[in-house]
């Protein structure tokens, strides 16, 4: 067996300092991007992440020896986007009640890290004392390379970084927004507008893909008005303000789409607001469809036509998905996709007739 893998050896290989090894791994600044990212390749060819493995194993033991005399263990629940990502969101909120049901079931104790304290976070992380860490949402490369040089399983939520392989899941968003965006092709609709920031997150950017793919099958052109692909967040005032003034925008120029599919259903309730009070009918002059399935879907006016999502499933997934890494640290990396299921509601009918080619 090859002897253990050092930074030195890293920082021979590709002919840098090992002090700029030690920043990079370490996910501190201090290096170039290109660097960093030489880094990285380099320390997993050579097999340095994968000696650290060894110790989930005894993490293991010691979880079942806590389990065993009614002690809890402790997961890390790591949302760098508080602000966003809380449990008071309708979506992200229950991905994170999915996550400390099943922890609770399972007697292992939660601790929720935010972006208040990453700063600090290899301070306040005692790896001996945790099992693992499941990461919800967007999360910096840095941040994912300290927890990986602290030698912690984790899976990520809604994330996957191509410079630090991991378990990953997430929903089917390409399928789903295919699907759905099928349904509107198939209802008559030839002129849309997709609403949502495809740099938010890995689903908004999936669901552009699956829209658009569904587009240029049928050789529809995507004539996407860029201000579109810039919403984001979840504070409905100033969303529905900004799809205000594009929408009025749209009317004036006589481009105003048959259809708008909101990357989520926040999106799509401001975009109803919008059309409404520019006189638009919704469906019967323009249809809305969202994705995920909130509560609210259901009472808006109309009601929305939108994509199921089960929220807690995913929490839960996520952390049977970690469970799984911790007693097989060395199986391969899985990417987890869960199916969702089209919602049909009256936001959505056919195509005016007049505007029907």
């Amino acid at each position: 067996m090859s002897d253990k893998v050092t930074m030195q050896q890293i920082a021979d290989h590709i002919g840098v300092s090992k002090f700029a090894v030690s920043k990079a791994l370490s996910g501190k600044s201090g290096v170039s991007r290109d660097t960093r990212e030489k880094i990285i390749h380099a320390a997993t060819q050579l097999g340095y992440f994968s000696q650290k493995r060894a110790k989930t194993v005894a993490l293991k033991a010691a979880a079942d020896q806590a389990e065993r005399a009614g002690d809890k263990h402790t997961i890390v629940v790591l949302i760098p986007n508080v602000r966003e990502q809380n449990r008071q969101s309708l979506y992200w909120g229950r991905i994170i009640d999915g996550i400390a049901n099943a922890l609770e079931e399972r007697r292992l104790g939660m601790m929720i890290v935010t972006e208040q304290i990453t700063d600090n976070f290899t301070k306040l992380i005692n790896p001996d004392g945790v099992l693992g860490l499941v990461g919800v949402g967007l999360i910096s490369n840095q941040l994912l390379l300290e927890v990986r040089s602290l030698g912690i399983p984790f899976v990520l939520v809604d994330h996957e970084d191509a410079l630090i392989p991991s378990d990953s899941l997430f929903m089917n968003n390409y399928e789903c927004e295919r699907r759905l965006t099928n349904y509107l092709l198939g209802s008559g609709h030839r002129t849309f507008q997709f609403v949502g920031s495809i740099r938010f997150s890995r689903s908004f950017f999936d669901r552009w893909l699956g829209y658009r793919s569904a587009l240029e099958e049928q050789d529809i052109p995507l004539n996407q008005h860029s201000e579109l692909l810039e919403l984001k967040g979840e504070n409905r005032t100033e969303l529905t303000e900004r799809l205000d003034a594009i929408v009025r925008e749209l009317k004036e120029a006589g481009t105003l789409p048959t259809a708008f599919v909101c990357a989520n259903d926040s999106l799509a309730f401001c975009a109803m607001t919008a059309l409404m009070k520019a006189g638009v009918r919704v469906p019967q002059d323009c249809s809305v469809a969202g994705f995920d399935n909130l509560e609210e879907a259901a009472l808006s006016s109309p009601p929305l036509s939108t994509i199921h999502v089960n929220k807690e499933a995913l929490g839960r997934r996520a952390v049977e998905t970690l469970l799984r890494r911790i007693d097989h640290p060395d199986g391969p990396q899985e990417k987890i996709l869960l199916s969702g299921d089209f919602v049909l509601r009256q936001s959505t009918g056919a195509a005016p007739v007049l505007q029907t080619k």
